[in-house]
């Protein structure tokens, strides 16, 4: 019986440690629940710690793979939008709270907090309550719904599921992309494709081959 809550442990840590907007995390969870018939607050407890440390971790790499691909003015450009988020203060930790209540991807959320190095300490809180509320409503909407297996293993491919895919790359797209300093010091919204080390980073892929 462990072996079924490792597993929950394990898809919704590596759901949320990746740098790229996956499903979220409770799809895992409701599947495993309803495939196992496991208890529901163990699921949603494990499943959320390993979130929870998925997304740690994914703030603890991201700064050293963004110096890596991204210029060095992109960093700094989302390290100045990270010292505006902490500036808010408690405003700073309802607007994450109230992100992570909504059905929206948080890689956004963690790759711009990693990026511009914000310590863990101050997005996880907020995250924590948002994200243990938001996956018990989901997970026990899914044990309601468990007669039907098929339609909700089909429902991974629903139109929601692929708006929630495609919002996430937008606003993947949006901490990437968006001259961020020019809009909050200059009012001037500027878009800025040329952010990638192009020729560091082919050098030190053919330095490692």
């Amino acid at each position: 019986m462990w072996w079924q809550y490792m597993l929950v442990f394990l898809g919704s840590f590596l759901f949320d440690v990746v740098p790229i907007p996956f499903p979220p995390a409770f799809t895992i969870m409701v599947f495993l629940q309803i495939e196992f018939g496991l208890d529901i607050w163990l699921v949603i407890v494990i499943g959320v710690i390993g979130s929870i440390l998925g997304r740690y971790i994914l703030t603890l790499y991201i700064p050293f793979l963004a110096g890596r691909i991204f210029k060095k003015s992109k960093n700094d450009d989302v390290q100045f939008l990270g010292e505006k988020m902490k500036e808010n203060g408690w405003k700073g930790q309802m607007a994450i709270l109230a992100y992570t209540l909504l059905p929206l991807p948080t890689t956004p959320l963690f790759l711009a907090s990693g990026m511009a190095r914000i310590k863990g300490i101050y997005i996880i809180p907020a995250f924590l309550v948002g994200k243990f509320t938001s996956d018990a409503i989901t997970v026990h909407l899914g044990k309601y719904a468990s007669e039907n297996i098929e339609s909700i293993m089909k429902g991974g491919f629903s139109w929601q599921s692929i708006t929630s895919l495609v919002l996430g790359l937008f606003l993947v797209g949006a901490v990437l992309f968006i001259d961020w300093r020019s809009l909050i010091q200059r009012k001037k919204f500027r878009l800025n494709f040329r952010i990638w080390k192009r020729k560091e980073v082919i050098n030190d892929i053919n330095n490692t081959v």
